[in-house]
């Protein structure tokens, strides 16, 4: 499935460009050591400003879902998953991403994943698999 390139912005850059070594980073407070996604200027815990990107396990489970049947955008084709993926270096660390390498049915909360890349522009999709 052909995705389409994300915005890289100062602040967004290095998540969607982590990919590229397969790994995935989060950005995390330098002060109190709390993950934060989708990155912002401040530490929502302690108010640093000393946030970088960090590498996690890329292993998650799937929080929530939903399939989506309908083409809500031409780069997409339907069904597919959109899926908030918790990770275990933090509780209530998600990000929203697609769970792929399996039937759009057999997605279930719970269910353990790992992350997979795919490439788009100069950006690296973090995308989940069981």
């Amino acid at each position: 499935m052909h995705r389409p390139e994300p915005a890289l912005t100062e602040r967004t850059a290095e998540y969607w460009q982590s990919g590229a070594d397969g790994v995935l980073r989060i950005a995390r407070c330098g002060a109190c050591g709390t993950y934060q996604h989708p990155p912002r200027p401040l530490c929502p815990r302690c108010h640093g400003a000393d946030i970088a990107f960090a590498p996690v396990s890329g292993k998650g489970s799937v929080h929530s879902f939903t399939v989506n049947r309908h083409r809500w955008t031409p780069e997409l084709d339907p069904p597919y998953v959109l899926a908030e993926v918790e990770l275990p270096e933090q509780q209530g660390l998600r990000l929203m991403s697609a769970v792929v390498g399996c039937p759009v049915d057999a997605v279930h909360i719970g269910m353990p994943v790992t992350v997979h890349f795919e490439p788009a522009g100069r950006a690296f999709i973090p995308v989940f698999r069981p």
